[in-house]
């Protein structure tokens, strides 16, 4: 096997590889999705630790998924119960590349420990209304 047909192989493959990821991030844009970034380690310098995804609502979950993965399943789930938004705030420096355009950063505190979630002002309108639409009988924090 000569050197022409190595390249053309991994070639190939890379080509596959990219096509699953924009297969699978337009399926999940098309079942309802929306853009948004996620950051867990809250102590990350300026403009680190953003991961951008596709958000998709599940009943009381919120269930996010890493653009970059090859997993099928969801990065990380967030549960309406005991989700309260912290704070609100503008992308600083570096963050705003790193986000999608025109976002707000809510810092946010779950069951399942802190997180920031930057998303666009429609995607906003309705996480907001997502997390204030809790089932009668359902306590939910205030969420603005």
């Amino acid at each position: 096997m000569g050197i022409a047909e190595v390249v053309g192989v991994v070639l190939f493959a890379l080509a596959v590889v990219i096509a699953s990821f924009a297969w699978r991030r337009l399926r999940l844009l098309r079942m309802g999705g929306i853009h948004v970034a996620l950051r867990v380690k809250l102590n990350a310098p300026a403009g680190r630790g953003w991961h951008l995804g596709v958000g998709r609502y599940h009943g009381d979950e919120f269930a996010w998924y890493r653009v970059l993965s090859l997993g099928s399943g969801p990065d990380q789930i967030i549960s309406r119960d005991g989700l309260e938004i912290a704070d609100r705030r503008e992308p600083t420096g570096p963050e705003a590349y790193t986000v999608p355009a025109g976002s707000v950063v809510l810092r946010c505190r779950a069951a399942t420990g802190d997180v920031e979630i930057a998303m666009g002002p429609d995607a906003l309108t309705g996480f907001l209304s997502w997390l204030e639409s809790a089932p009668p009988g359902r306590s939910i924090p205030y969420a603005s």
